[in-house]
């Protein structure tokens, strides 16, 4: 009886998961349309959210003290910290800015594109190695979001730009995250993470805020409903909390499933919800076809993972280690001893892929997971 009920749980988890997730996306499509909320300020929306939870983790670690802040120098946060601040807040400001121009369904099947900016950027950055097998893999997957945009009946250039730059952005963030937080050994859990990153990402912000929307806000009768942010702000970041959540009770592979699971959802809802997003058996063919490509680089990753570990562990420790990893999972943002699939010392060609959802960025890495597409952009999608 009480495994049952540890189950029914977890399947709770899961679908809070899959309706907030959802639930981020569609509403901050509304809030940016013009169509509907009518409030095309990207980067602002962007700094609410990061300054509402560098408020909130604030008050948890400093007030209520639920969590202990880590040893932070100001050498690490100089050169940890803030460049993968910069990073993440372009790829929020990119990807959020796409709404403006772009459907919802088609902005889901460009994020298929992630596990080949992040193999790409890996590869630069020499936390990867170009193999043939690999290459091949991630070309497929071009080649499927290359052809669901050529479906696409609305396209748009401009808005197609902005997405795939934030992807690309948001690649380089989590191979930043590998090579020097994870080389300082520093360990951040969500709320940490919340309280170091999303300050400085607000910083970064006011920059292009500044130059691009404040003379807009000034000049335009734009429409502020202190609820509507505040509800939107505190969606995603209930959506950050709720993976932490179903990771610490499933795991990596489970999470990224449920991602995918997500994603057939979202497409089919943004289509009932927004009725000018139209998607075509061309659309749906050309992200099948990538999504078939990931699913095949994943499984390269695991096999050369497995690969790797057995001849040195034993199957009885090899399982133990595994089920210790599983259960630490929840506790670690970077990873600081033998990864999985996220390029660590135990991998010889890994890459830094972490099981962060493309809204909920402060989620902490996985030593397992690259079902489904590979993480990205954000919270603030």
């Amino acid at each position: 009886m009480m495994v049952s009920k540890q189950l029914v749980l977890t399947y709770i988890y899961l679908l809070v998961y899959i309706v907030l997730s959802s639930g981020v996306i569609l509403y901050n499509k509304w809030v940016l349309s013009p169509k509907y909320f009518n409030f095309p300020l990207p980067i602002t929306l962007t700094m609410i959210h990061m300054g509402f939870s560098g408020l909130v983790a604030f008050l948890l670690i400093r007030v209520f003290k639920v969590v202990s802040p880590v040893k932070m120098t100001f050498e690490i946060y100089a050169t940890c910290v803030i460049p993968i601040s910069a990073f993440f807040a372009s790829s929020l400001w990119f990807g959020n800015t796409a709404y403006l121009f772009i459907s919802v369904a088609f902005i889901q099947m460009l994020k298929a594109l992630m596990p080949v900016a992040t193999f790409v950027m890996a590869v630069i950055c020499g936390t990867d190695k170009l193999r043939c097998d690999l290459f091949l893999n991630m070309l497929l997957v071009s080649v499927g979001v290359v052809v669901s945009s050529y479906g696409e009946i609305h396209f748009n250039i401009v808005g197609t730009v902005y997405q795939v730059t934030g992807i690309f952005a948001e690649a380089l963030r989590l191979v930043l995250t590998q090579v020097l937080l994870q080389k300082k050994g520093l360990t951040l859990n969500p709320i940490t993470s919340l309280y170091y990153i999303a300050p400085c990402s607000f910083v970064f912000l006011f920059v292009p805020w500044y130059l691009l929307e404040k003379p807009e806000m000034e000049v335009s009768q734009i429409q502020f409903n202190f609820w509507i942010f505040f509800s939107n702000a505190l969606c995603a970041l209930a959506l950050n909390f709720s993976i932490f959540l179903v990771i610490g009770r499933t795991g990596a592979v489970t999470i990224r499933v449920a991602g995918v699971l997500k994603d057939w959802i979202l497409i089919a809802l943004s289509t009932l919800i927004f009725p000018e997003s139209t998607i075509t058996t061309l659309n749906i063919t050309g992200y099948a076809i990538a999504l078939c490509g990931v699913v095949m680089y994943n499984y390269l990753k695991i096999k050369d993972v497995r690969a790797v570990q057995l001849p040195v562990d034993g199957v009885s420790d090899r399982i133990a280690k595994e089920l210790k990893m599983e259960k630490k999972s929840s506790d670690l943002y970077v990873p600081d001893d033998i990864v999985k699939n996220s390029g660590g010392k135990g991998s010889r060609n890994g890459s830094p892929d972490s099981i962060v959802d493309e809204e909920a960025p402060f989620i902490p890495s996985s030593r397992v997971s690259h079902l489904g597409r590979s993480p990205l952009s954000s919270y603030s999608p």
